[in-house]
């Protein structure tokens, strides 16, 4: 079943690159993703997975959180200070059933918070671009979370807040039948 934030993915990606005055070779080079990837998310044919995506907003200089946002609400849409549960976009990974609210009312503000369901046994890797741009929290709220960076393997259970190191390949991974549920904080890093 596609995830009606899915379709207008497409739309958000397309204009954030082009805003940014990039060609599809250009983000194909700066993210990894091949052109060819990049050309079929942008006509809506592919549905890209959270790692995928994580890989293409790093290299646009945004968040995962504001690709998503941008996708509900298009580019640069007014946010006030307020975001009612029921207006907080949520996206689902195809792949791995990997669920994420943007739970903050101003995407690409100081602060973002995001919600995340990780299904039991599912795991989902990002690269080091995706934490080039932001200071990054993780508090598991419930369940268990096995999270890798690098080499290192941080085991969380509910409670647990780990604050990440320098950039690095990523994965979450829930090694449990168990929902883990965790909320991730980012705060843009001074340049």
């Amino acid at each position: 079943m596609t995830d009606p934030l899915s379709s207008s993915l497409a739309t958000a990606l397309q204009a954030a690159r082009r805003s940014r005055d990039l060609s599809a070779g250009a983000l194909a080079e700066r993210s990894g993703v091949s052109r060819a990837m990049i050309g079929k998310i942008e006509r809506g044919t592919a549905q890209p997975t959270a790692a995928l995506l994580g890989r293409l907003a790093g290299a646009l200089g945004m968040t995962l959180s504001e690709l998503v946002a941008r996708a509900e609400d298009g580019a640069d849409a007014g946010h006030g200070r307020l975001a009612r549960r029921a207006d907080q976009p949520v996206w689902t990974d195809p792949g791995t059933g990997y669920r994420r609210r943007a739970v903050s009312p101003a995407p690409g503000g100081p602060i973002e918070l995001v919600e995340v369901h990780l299904p039991g046994g599912a795991e989902v890797a990002f690269p080091p671009d995706t934490y080039t741009s932001v200071h990054h929290q993780i508090w598991v709220l419930d369940g268990r979370l096995d999270f890798h960076e690098g080499a290192v393997v941080h085991r969380m259970a509910t409670g647990d807040c780990l604050q990440l190191g320098p950039p690095q390949p990523c994965r979450y991974v829930n090694p449990t039948a168990a929902e883990c549920r965790y909320l991730v904080a980012l705060t843009r890093r001074q340049v």
